[in-house]
């Protein structure tokens, strides 16, 4: 058993340990409540700038963007991973980069080459170290993300689509459920699905459009707005899920550091009581001795 002098350094080394998680854990919880006020406001965007994307879409059926024809075959595949920038947030990364890696091994067993986009530092480090071919990334971008930081990252997976070096683009991020659930997911970015566009709700009304200069241009700009707002959004959610696991995982370390100090004190007391029995019994035993 170790000596009272040790048991007592280890507690009160836990008790700084459960300080900085504590800490760390309130910190949390006002940023994800910061980070999921951002989230929500975020989604109205989205939605309506997906609205315009297929009404405009099918009110011009005689020119298809490139984002809107799917490729015959599927030989090369643009992936963009969603991870965060800092740890001690649980099994969040974990869940979503070992969803990218199951799929990465998926398609290159069926022979598709794999280009990654990384945005967080987490999934960059993972797929530096998986041997990924990574052709952009964005790290640091803060508690508050700002598109002008991912937009050259973005574009390069974009133009690559449009230039033929990709036929499909997948996005990989965790998605906010609730403070409790994060959920891995995996979509498919391009080309834009009618599904994911909502055509069928936009094909009920008859839509007609003048375009100034022209409906190439137009459907350019609206459907490139439409992706970066995709991207912004699955960013937005992924750092909701990042507070909020991240709160979850310093309260258990925080609950578990006061349980192991429970013990150790047990165990102190119970080390310092048995050296002041055998101080008295060898009083005693000295006493009867004379």
């Amino acid at each position: 058993m170790a000596g009272s002098k040790e048991i007592r350094t280890k507690i009160k080394s836990v008790q700084n340990t459960r300080k900085i998680t504590k800490a760390m854990e309130m910190v949390a919880a006002s940023k994800m409540r910061k980070a999921q006020d951002r989230m929500r406001t975020a989604r109205p965007y989205a939605e309506k700038i997906r609205n315009v994307a297929a009404h405009i879409s099918q009110a011009n059926p005689e020119y298809r963007h490139p984002y809107l024809v799917a490729r015959d075959t599927v030989k090369r595949i643009g992936i963009i991973v969603i991870t965060t920038d800092k740890g001690l947030c649980g099994g969040l990364n974990t869940n979503i980069l070992r969803l990218a890696m199951n799929k990465m091994k998926e398609w290159e067993s069926e022979g598709e080459e794999i280009e990654v986009c990384a945005i967080g530092n987490k999934g960059l480090g993972f797929m530096q170290r998986l041997g990924a071919n990574i052709v952009s990334n964005v790290i640091g971008l803060g508690d508050k993300p700002a598109m002008e930081k991912m937009i050259g990252a973005v574009k390069i997976m974009l133009d690559g689509y449009t230039q033929d070096r990709f036929d499909r683009v997948m996005i990989f991020n965790t998605r906010f459920i609730n403070t409790m659930k994060q959920e891995p997911t995996m979509e498919q970015l391009l080309p834009l699905s009618s599904e994911a566009l909502g055509a069928q709700s936009a094909q009920q009304g008859n839509w007609d459009y003048i375009y100034e200069p022209d409906a190439k241009v137009v459907l350019e700009q609206v459907l490139t707005r439409y992706i970066e707002a995709l991207i912004y959004q699955a960013v937005t959610e992924n750092m909701a899920s990042e507070q909020s696991a991240r709160m979850v995982a310093m309260k258990a370390a925080s609950d578990n550091a006061a349980t192991v100090i429970d013990e150790l004190t047990l165990i102190y007391n119970k080390t310092r009581q048995a050296g002041i029995t055998k101080e008295l019994s060898e009083i005693v035993a000295g006493a009867a001795a004379v």
